[in-house]
């Protein structure tokens, strides 16, 4: 929490109060031709070859106060399907691109806001992608703060994200050791690509599921364990709870017990978010939940449930 400065807080308090008055700025009103489409994007599997091909030693560096903002502007501009001249200018300026695709499966028009050579060149610098559903408005979030780390959380939140419209997928581009001091660790740092989308999309009142692994050992009897961070609880926790027991899970609410230190309390994303009073749930998930499967499958009807709420 050493990295919550009172002015950020109160700017994006600001920020927030305008609610979704924080809307597209005016340069965005100017549309640039529209980006080549790709053939039809099977998500989880670009997902899964993406982060198996992250780098085994580093692959991380911070990015600029610029370069941060130049992503967080970008995904603004594509949040109700506009492909401006300014976003498309500040993400070339950094060596970032635009790729409109359609997700296999539902043919739904997303917009990719991606490192065009990330790895392909061995240049990656770990900023992670954005992925921006264009067939309906921006109305939930899911967040992947630790691929590779946290085994197959991508997986659920490629799922997730396929299922339920009007969604954006916010996915960090490293394991969060990737760097020195943990740099890298995009649920503990504000200075980064990640946490500016994240802040982007909280200014504008966008809630968030952020999706965690836990060894099953850390919390021992439980599959999931589930929180809102700092934020304590609330009736969306208890509803997703609840929607998550009915899967067949045990899960540990940690606004009324003890989850074995697995509350999310110290996480950037949460404590802005709670802030703000913006909806955000932190959810973890044992391995043995994350390498079947079928019960992946279930995780994300049961959070499939919660972002359909979110999106009306």
């Amino acid at each position: 929490m050493s990295e919550f400065q009172p002015r950020r807080r109160t700017l994006l308090i600001a920020l927030a109060a305008a609610g979704a008055a924080a809307a597209v700025p005016t340069t965005y009103a100017l549309l640039s031709p529209e980006p080549p489409t790709t053939p039809k994007l099977h998500l989880t599997d670009e997902l899964r070859a993406y982060v198996e091909h992250f780098p085994r030693n580093g692959g991380y560096r911070t990015p600029t106060s610029s370069e941060r903002t130049a992503v967080a502007e970008a995904v603004t501009g594509t949040l109700h399907g506009s492909r401006s001249i300014a976003a498309q200018h500040l993400l070339r300026q950094i060596d970032y691109g635009l790729t409109r695709h359609q997700l296999a499966g539902s043919g739904r028009e997303v917009a990719e806001i991606a490192e065009p050579t990330e790895h392909m060149t061995g240049t990656g610098r770990g900023w992670g992608r954005v992925y921006v559903d264009l067939s309906a408005p921006v109305r939930w979030s899911v967040q992947i703060p630790h691929p590779r780390s946290d085994l197959h959380t991508e997986l659920i939140g490629a799922d997730l994200f396929a299922r339920v419209p009007g969604g954006v997928l916010v996915l960090a581009g490293a394991p969060r050791d990737a760097a020195a001091g943990r740099t890298a660790d995009m649920a503990h740092r504000s200075h980064t690509v990640f946490n500016a989308v994240c802040d982007a999309l909280v200014t504008r009142r966008i809630p968030a599921l952020q999706v965690h692994g836990f060894a099953d050992a850390s919390s021992p009897g439980h599959d999931v364990v589930l929180s809102t961070g700092p934020a304590g609880r609330t009736p969306t926790a208890v509803a997703a709870a609840d929607r998550i027991a009915a899967q067949g899970f045990e899960v540990c609410r940690a606004w009324s017990g003890d989850c074995g230190g697995l509350e999310g309390r110290t996480n950037v994303q949460a404590g802005t978010a709670a802030d703000l009073g913006v909806e955000f749930l932190h959810v973890e998930n044992s391995y043995s939940v994350r390498s079947d499967p079928a019960a992946r499958a279930r995780l994300v009807t049961a959070l499939g449930e919660v972002a359909q709420g979110w999106s009306g």
